[in-house]
């Protein structure tokens, strides 16, 4: 039975990062409107597939008690406030680097984001870290600064697209909401303004009167956003952290290919040093999280 759980657990996990490194060709194939109307679209339809999907589950009453519960307490709803912005901010830098050839920055910031989680978790939930696990850190930030003096342009959407994401997750971590209504109150609290941002700017809108193809695709755009991240949730609560830190890295690899072999972006020496530098890091931080989980778990069987 815990095998069986073990296993649905990974296909959703590895699911979830299937999508989202495939989601560049998505955002690509609606480039033809602007990031700020690519991104009011995904919030809207985002809330709407999730309005959608809690009615249709039976889970009203749920979400509708645990919103109460989060809106009553004014720590939890300036939390959630600062998760949604975070994430909407991701989102819109996101979708700008996909569409402006920044794909492969895009796929080392989903690299340097676990490192970048790391580091909150010290400086925040005051963490510890072994000292393999500090050569890890200080391995990726070499392969930043390298690209950064190899260029001399700091790489700018990669540290925003992983400072913005693990500040996320770090604000995930500490409130406790389930991942359906989080994300739909998370963009519930931005609609308004993605409704106005859509009336005014009224050219997606009267492009979707005239395109069937393009007014399904942007409505898919909450399907896209929705269904990764519950399949992620299934995940999440089968299986080990350590395959979650293993399967985390399909998402950023795929990305890199679609960047280099498909949108034709350059992928030069220190690309490759950067690259290699952070994978290396992310090895080696895997590999010593894995052995000190065994550890525990040895050290629990003697105590029982």
């Amino acid at each position: 039975m815990e095998d069986n759980q073990v296993k649905i657990g990974s296909i959703a996990a590895a699911s979830a990062y299937l999508i989202w490194g495939f989601l560049p060709l998505f955002w690509r194939a609606v480039g033809s409107i602007s990031p700020g109307a690519i991104l009011s679209h995904r919030i809207v339809w985002s809330f709407v597939f999730m309005i959608l999907l809690i009615v249709l589950t039976g889970n009203a009453k749920g979400f509708i008690k645990e919103s109460q519960l989060i809106f009553r307490d004014g720590k939890k709803t300036a939390a959630l406030l600062f998760a949604s912005l975070v994430i909407t901010g991701n989102w819109l830098l996101f979708i700008w680097a996909v569409n402006s050839n920044y794909v492969v920055q895009a796929s080392l910031g989903y690299y340097i984001n676990p490192l970048i989680s790391i580091l909150l978790g010290v400086f925040v939930l005051k963490e510890s870290l072994t000292k393999v696990e500090i050569t890890s850190v200080f391995l990726a930030g070499f392969g930043v600064v390298f690209l950064t003096f190899y260029y001399g342009v700091f790489p700018w959407v990669s540290l925003v697209l992983a400072l913005t994401f693990a500040l996320y997750a770090l604000v995930k971590k500490t409130v406790a909401i389930s991942t359906m209504s989080g994300l739909t109150l998370e963009t519930l609290i931005v609609l308004p303004p993605a409704l106005i941002y859509l009336w005014v700017e009224g050219e997606s809108l009267e492009i979707m009167s005239g395109s069937l193809s393009m007014a399904g695709l942007l409505m898919c755009a909450g399907v896209v956003t929705a269904i990764p991240l519950l399949l992620f949730a299934v995940g999440a609560k089968r299986i080990p952290l350590s395959l979650i830190g293993f399967l985390q890295y399909i998402a950023p690899t795929l990305m890199l290919i679609i960047g280099v072999f498909l949108f034709n972006e350059s992928f030069t020496y220190a690309h490759f040093i950067a690259f290699l530098s952070i994978w290396a890091a992310l090895g080696i931080y895997t590999a010593s999280r894995f052995m000190r989980i065994r550890q525990l778990k040895r050290q629990l069987k003697r105590v029982n």
